[in-house]
């Protein structure tokens, strides 16, 4: 059962997944991935081990790399990362979980046989009772461990194994790089579809050119991670801030109507009168309203601003009646 948005269980562990575990800790059913995005197919990993766990009488948790493998190998390509650690670990626990186990991904680990990554960690570190993994789940070094591997150590070792089977919508699976593709386009209400929640991100309010406020339109602007491939635009979306959700307008991109500078995310809160600098707030993107673009001049753009502000309060109110998300289990994360 999934818990209210932004609760974080007092019951939730994080693990150091190079340690022992110990105590209450071990002998968990574990789903295994990376879970970047805990889009709807890693739901799907996640609601498995719960079912299982709840049979069982065990902890309910799930392991995950750090870094992810892809930054390990290829440190120099940037990795578009879908959800922070942090964000992870909030969806972690409101999906009901138990633990987050966090194995450091270093050059011991790529190295390691897939047997021995099942005897040395699964068993002798964590003691797990159940293991749940993908279909395309992989393991060990060289990516030698397969699911029926898993299958077969798991009888020989004593631990149970499910492999759930791919999981998607009119033909397409659910994946990380799809919801990347899908950011990318700006397709946000696409992507949060394939998530079960809202894309959200979030930051430290920070100063300005106050470009926006000479405008009318004063902004919280926070910074985003260089990777960060989202469509550039204009965006209906709703800010987290002090336990409060409130209505924007956000733009991510490099203001050509000014400079074309490094691209940064700027909201503008449609009811709200109030300063934010130095506060962490969180940015729920709900939906594309226009792409980015240059105006004739700053009346223009002015005019423009003022229909963006009213398209998104449009679309905020529709899903205030009519929320896709809100039969999801993460729907109101």
């Amino acid at each position: 059962m999934t818990r209210s948005p932004d609760q974080m269980s007092p019951a939730f562990t994080t693990i150091d997944g190079a340690a022992l575990a110990t105590g209450r800790h071990r002998g968990a059913v574990l789903a295994i991935g990376n879970f970047d995005g805990v889009h709807r197919g890693h739901q799907a990993l996640l609601r498995s081990a719960c079912d299982v766990a709840a049979k069982l009488a065990a902890p309910a948790g799930v392991m995950v790399f750090e870094p992810h493998p892809r930054v390990f190998f290829r440190p120099d390509l940037p990795h578009f990362t879908i959800t922070p650690r942090e964000r992870q670990m909030q969806l972690f626990a409101q999906f009901g979980l138990d633990q987050a186990v966090i194995l450091p991904f270093d050059r011991a680990l790529a190295h390691l046989p897939a047997r021995a990554f099942v005897e040395d960690i699964l068993i002798g570190r964590l003691g797990v009772t159940h293991v749940v993994i993908g279909y395309d789940f992989s393991f060990g070094r060289d990516r030698a461990g397969t699911p029926d591997l898993m299958r077969a150590l798991g009888a020989e070792l004593g631990f149970g194994v499910t492999v759930v089977a791919p999981v998607g919508n009119g033909g397409a699976v659910f994946s990380s790089s799809a919801v990347r593709g899908l950011l990318a386009q700006g397709d946000v209400a696409g992507a949060n579809l394939a998530l079960g929640h809202r894309w959200r991100v979030s930051g430290r309010v920070v100063g300005g050119a106050k470009r926006g406020t000479g405008l009318g339109f004063p902004t919280a602007n926070i910074a985003m991670p260089p990777a960060t491939r989202l469509g550039h635009g204009i965006y209906a979306a709703l800010v987290h801030v002090g336990g409060e959700r409130l209505a924007a307008a956000a733009y991510f991109g490099t203001r050509p109507q000014f400079d074309n500078g490094a691209a940064i995310l700027e909201t503008f809160l449609l009811a709200f009168d109030g300063d934010l600098y130095g506060t962490e707030i969180g940015v729920a993107f709900v939906d594309f309203i226009r792409s980015d673009g240059a105006f004739e001049g700053v009346e223009a753009l002015k005019a423009q601003m003022q229909r963006d502000c009213a398209r998104a309060a449009e679309i905020l109110a529709r899903i205030a009646g009519s929320d896709p998300l809100a039969a999801m289990p993460l729907g109101g994360a």
